[in-house]
């Protein structure tokens, strides 16, 4: 406990959030990188997961190239760009290694989230005329958007914990945190930077979870994990009677006048 009780010790002084080195800069790094790696990686996956599940052919392929990327550790590939005759410096090692790590995770969801589409519903579309990259806008995506989404927060949070690396290739971002304070064998700071890497992840999760709830083409339609939409009971309220069949509803306190004698 008393590590613990020092790390928020260390997190409650001021000092420790102002200044080039403090937490509020080493945040904004952190999710400089973030959000630029994810960028690109979406740029990378998703146009071309969207297209292989829409003609339905080469995605196990390219799922089966891209989580092969995930056998190679991170730590290894920040080692190889900066070995390189480039010799990279600064942030984009970290951001190259940190797209490679998130593809996997976006390639996956989206194409398996366009491929499962209700069939039934791309047919009736397709035989309305729709043209192919209409079907995909209009039809696929939306019906595919929940797990699209799940591939974006997965990767989010994959990407939020690896970024401490950037430290090790001298970036920025709340790695710096934890790799001082290893040099500094202050254990609270170490504590105090997981902690930081940690929460950040939790509040991105949640961020999107909102995102995906607010901006879902098909909210108010999906009303079980099918996303098959309300249906009014038959013989509910405003049920139109069948062709042929005779009006049977009469108002409270009235009755139908007897038919006249023949």
């Amino acid at each position: 406990m008393g590590t613990i009780a020092d790390a928020w010790t260390w997190l409650t002084t001021g000092s420790n959030w102002s200044g080039p080195g403090g937490i509020g800069v080493r945040l904004g790094e952190h999710l400089y990188l973030t959000g630029m790696s994810l960028a690109i990686a979406c740029a990378i996956a998703l146009p071309v997961a969207c297209w292989l599940g829409h003609i339905g052919k080469g995605g196990t392929l390219a799922i089966n190239i891209s989580n092969a990327g995930r056998a190679v550790p991170t730590l290894a590939v920040l080692g190889l760009l900066l070995l390189t005759p480039l010799r990279m410096h600064g942030d984009w090692p970290t951001v190259i290694a940190l797209v490679l790590f998130a593809v996997p995770p976006l390639l996956t969801n989206a194409y398996v989230g366009i491929r499962e589409a209700d069939r039934d519903v791309v047919e009736a579309a397709r035989g309305m005329g729709m043209s192919g990259p209409q079907l995909l806008g209009r039809v696929e995506l939306p019906l595919g958007y929940p797990l699209l989404m799940t591939g974006l927060r997965s990767a989010t949070v994959q990407v939020v914990a690896t970024a401490t690396l950037a430290a090790i290739a001298g970036g920025g971002g709340l790695g710096r945190i934890i790799t001082a304070g290893f040099r500094t064998y202050n254990t609270p700071q170490v504590v105090a930077g997981a902690f930081l890497v940690a929460v950040l992840a939790l509040v991105l999760e949640g961020v999107l979870v909102i995102a995906e709830r607010l901006l879902d083409p098909m909210r108010g339609r999906r009303t079980d994990g099918h996303g098959r939409g309300r249906r009014t009971p038959a013989g509910g309220p405003g049920t139109p009677p069948a062709p042929g069949a005779k009006e049977t509803n009469v108002p409270a306190g009235e009755q139908k006048p007897a038919p006249a004698p023949l």
